[in-house]
């Protein structure tokens, strides 16, 4: 085949020299061809090597970040949950407190609702309450009130609970007892019909209770106005009794009496109360006006009597003045003289002068209507005095 491919090439008039330098230099172009891509594919391999050494770093960096976020998440989850045990703890620690304390409150209302079973001790307890609320208020008793006093008279009789007094005279009277066994019967079920139902016995109740207050007459007494108060120590009382029968209030008024709980019980003591300051004051002030009258009184009279000494001491300074010049010459001047002639004396004595009489004497003026003085009338006995 080689024989064959160089008679045809050699009868195509081609040396076999010149097909050998041909042939090698295809071969090193081929070769430096190669080598080429041999250097591209290694500059590719080593971009390709760079890119990956710092993907490697940033993603290392990352890591660390990423660890170091998630030991400062460990330590705020493990703070978390340190502090949520501690905070259960106490709270079960407060429900425990508050369990123990509705307990007590629970033993300690049925001991309350025993107690005030009884007529007699719901009336000691409605007096109690009422007694806070007039000290709050300011009243003392013996002074402003009295309790269990009786007002029987011509026109009614009883012994109301707590008498207030009232300046001129006049008196409120207040009754603190009130039903309570039925209104204690409907918070003491859970069925909502029945619960109505004691409300609705206890409305009744109240209003019986009412009617019977104003059958006792307390305010037909003399110098009582025209009703009685009567006091329930529980806001609830009377305003369930309302939501059972909105014209409650109207009955009692038109009974002559007042329904009071002790939000606008204390609204009326507080008003007794101001009374009584106000009419203190004014009593303070007509006192006041008394004792002046006597002040100005006491005034007028001493004014008098500095009148009258100062008119007698510029008299007797006048008289003075008159005195020195008879004096020297009747007595002073003779006595010079002979002691002059030889009579033994005490000269020195003889020697002063007379001193000179005082001054005019200031008098006091009069009290008259440009000065800034009180006018009060004369009262007679002023002389005596």
């Amino acid at each position: 085949m080689a024989d064959r491919r160089f008679r045809l090439k050699g009868s195509r008039g081609v040396k076999p020299t010149q097909d050998c330098h041909l042939f090698a230099a295809k071969l090193r172009n081929k070769s430096a061809g190669n080598d080429g891509a041999l250097l591209d594919d290694y500059k590719k391999q080593l971009e390709a090597e760079r890119g990956k050494t710092e993907n490697s770093i940033k993603l290392t960096a990352e890591l660390n970040a990423m660890k170091s976020t998630v030991e400062k998440l460990s330590v705020q989850s493990n703070e978390a949950n340190r502090v949520r045990t501690e905070a259960e703890a106490k709270l079960e620690t407060t429900i425990n407190e508050m369990r123990r304390a509705s307990e007590s409150i629970f033993d300690e209302t049925k001991k309350i609702a025993g107690a005030l079973s009884n007529s007699q001790a719901r009336g000691k307890f409605g007096e109690a309450q009422l007694e806070l609320l007039l000290q709050s208020a300011g009243l003392r008793e013996g002074h402003e009130y009295t309790r269990q006093k009786s007002t029987t008279d011509a026109d009614s009789s009883g012994i109301p609970d707590i008498t207030v007094k009232m300046p001129g005279g006049s008196a409120i009277f207040i009754d603190s007892k009130f039903p309570f066994d039925r209104f204690l019967d409907a918070f003491g079920t859970e069925v909502v019909s029945e619960r109505d139902e004691f409300l609705a016995q206890h409305t009744k109740d109240l209003l019986k209770h009412v009617d019977a207050l104003a059958k006792r007459g307390y305010h037909k007494s003399a110098g009582s106005p025209d009703f009685v108060v009567l006091f329930v120590p529980f806001e609830t009382l009377l305003a369930e009794a309302l939501r059972i029968d909105p014209a409650f209030l109207e009955k009692a008024f038109k009974l002559n009496v007042t329904v009071a709980t002790p939000t606008s019980m204390m609204a009326l003591l507080r008003t007794i109360g101001y009374i009584f300051t106000r009419n203190k004051l004014a009593d303070n002030a007509d006192e006041i006006q008394k004792v002046a009258n006597t002040f100005l009184k006491n005034i007028t009279l001493l004014h008098g009597k500095i009148v009258a000494v100062g008119k007698a001491i510029s008299s007797t300074a006048k008289a003075y003045e008159d005195l020195i010049p008879t004096a020297e010459r009747t007595v002073l001047s003779p006595a010079r003289r002979i002691h002059n002639l030889g009579v033994t004396g005490d000269k020195d004595k003889l020697a002063i002068e007379y001193p000179e009489s005082p001054g005019e004497v200031r008098e006091l003026k009069s009290i008259s209507g440009d000065d800034d003085f009180i006018e009060v009338e004369e009262i007679e006995g002023g002389k005596d005095e």
